[in-house]
């Protein structure tokens, strides 16, 4: 029977809880989840900890924006997968490039050994290379276990074509990840279209802010999002891509 593998990304011990709840088996754990992820205090981490024992990869992403990196934020990078891989989680998500779109080899493998035993993700830094299978063949050298990618594409469903073609280069070797948009129904589709039996989902809701006195006209972060608006993986949409992988894996009659 084939093993298919749900990864919920959160960034708050609340979207951890409903994510596990809804039978995702790992999580991604980050911050600032709403500007595509950075890395989570190390506070963040210990009380995920505590409330799941749901295997926990650390999106390790100092900033956001671009994936070229200076001397001083490798450094922090490097720190964090040190410092993540003492705390005992079981994985790391990174990726570093280089400016002309190639995969940063060199700080790469850095980065591998110093995750030592803890798992690796590639993560969507992938989507940013400009040969992208020439980065899968990269990865495969480095020891990367996972690659995240939508395919190249704004989300996965529009990048599926790559991604199937992913999943046979990777003859096993790395296990790739589709990501971007998904949600059952999008598992629905990725599963035949590409081989991919590994799918990554924030499966977030969008709850109002218990606030009752409110000052609109002040804006605290990037205009245009909402004060008073949080963001929260919402458990029944893990639960419902979880059945979609459990029918999937059931032997056909």
């Amino acid at each position: 029977m084939k093993k298919y593998i749900l990864e919920a990304c959160v960034d708050s011990p609340e979207s951890a809880v409903e994510a596990a709840g809804g039978g995702a088996d790992r999580l991604e754990l980050c911050a600032n989840l709403i500007i595509g992820g950075t890395t989570p205090e190390q506070a963040l981490y210990e009380k995920v900890r505590e409330l799941t024992d749901t295997r926990i990869h650390v999106l390790i992403r100092p900033r956001y924006g671009d994936f070229l990196y200076t001397e001083h934020e490798f450094g922090i990078i490097l720190r964090s997968v040190e410092l993540y891989r003492r705390l005992g989680a079981e994985g790391v998500v990174v990726g570093c490039l280089l400016p002309d779109g190639s995969l940063d080899t060199e700080r790469m493998k850095a980065l591998r050994e110093a995750a030592g035993d803890m798992s690796m993700t590639l993560h969507r830094a992938f989507d940013m290379c400009a040969d992208p299978y020439e980065a899968l063949e990269q990865a495969k050298g480095l020891g990367v276990q996972t690659i995240l990618t939508s395919g190249q594409k704004a989300d996965c469903t529009q990048g599926r074509e790559l991604i199937g073609h992913l999943v046979r280069e990777s003859a096993g070797q790395v296990d790739i990840m589709a990501g971007g948009g998904v949600d059952a129904a999008v598992i629905r589709q990725m599963v035949p279209a590409t081989g991919a039996s590994s799918y990554h989902m924030s499966g977030k809701t969008v709850l109002d802010s218990g606030m009752a006195y409110r000052k609109e006209e002040v804006s605290m972060g990037v205009p245009g999002l909402g004060e008073y608006e949080i963001f929260r993986t919402a458990r029944e949409k893990i639960r419902a891509a979880r059945q979609v992988l459990d029918e999937a894996s059931r032997p056909q009659t």
